[in-house]
């Protein structure tokens, strides 16, 4: 049985820097559009990478809360689709995991 109370306090820890990175990207994003064209180019490009590395952590923090949520349920450690038990191991690697390995590997 993988070690709830560290796994939770690795999974706040970890949702609390992804709002950080969130809200930085946020911000960046909520900036004006420059007035030269080029410079303004630059800033659109950038913009794009921005949100697809929104979309990235919003997909991490989801899964993050969702593993929290597991832990306040009493189904952590549990695989979602087939209810084996996860390895520690893949705990302790993937704490968000909510798959075992052979579901993991189908999907």
């Amino acid at each position: 049985m993988a070690d709830t109370e560290t796994a939770r306090k690795v999974l706040e820890a970890r949702q609390k820097d992804i709002e950080a990175r969130l809200a930085r990207i946020e911000s960046d994003l909520g900036e004006p559009l420059l007035a030269d064209s080029d410079d303004r180019a630059i800033q659109l490009e950038d913009d794009e990478s921005l949100e697809g590395q929104a979309a990235v952590l919003s997909r991490d923090l989801a899964s993050t809360q969702r593993a929290l949520l597991r832990i306040e349920d009493g189904t952590y450690g549990d695989c979602v689709q087939c209810g084996a038990q996860i390895p520690d191991g893949r705990l302790e690697a993937r704490p968000e995991a909510a798959l075992c390995i052979a579901c993991a590997r189908q999907g």
